[in-house]
């Protein structure tokens, strides 16, 4: 497997997380703290949201049939951008997993 898919899902996983955080802080601004400002906000990064999940789904699904995941830790990591934060700590597991079979020589995982 190549190190740029490994890059390709990680970034996704931070643009989706942050947009995340960033919706959650908008909705509790727009309905529990009644902010005017935050609906606007709201709409513009729930879009963005929506969109570039779906390109953190593409990316985290061609991850995990490059190493081969089973379907369980699949649904686990497509399912991380819809937690807030859950995207961060996902990524950083798969990352450390991914890059430790790289060092061992694992032959599922090749070296870019």
């Amino acid at each position: 497997m190549k190190k740029s898919v490994l890059t390709r899902y990680r970034v996704m996983a931070y643009v989706t997380g942050v947009l995340l955080v960033a919706l959650t802080i908008g909705m509790i601004g727009k309905y529990a703290l009644d902010v005017d400002a935050a609906e606007d906000f709201t709409q513009v990064v729930s879009i963005a949201h929506g969109w570039l999940y779906v390109l953190y789904l593409i990316f985290a699904f061609d991850l995990g049939s490059k190493a081969k995941w089973p379907v369980k830790k699949q649904l686990w990591v497509l399912l991380a951008g819809t937690v807030p934060t859950a995207a961060f700590f996902v990524e950083r597991r798969i990352s450390r997993e991914l890059e430790a079979s790289v060092e061992d020589g694992a032959p599922e995982v090749a070296k870019a």
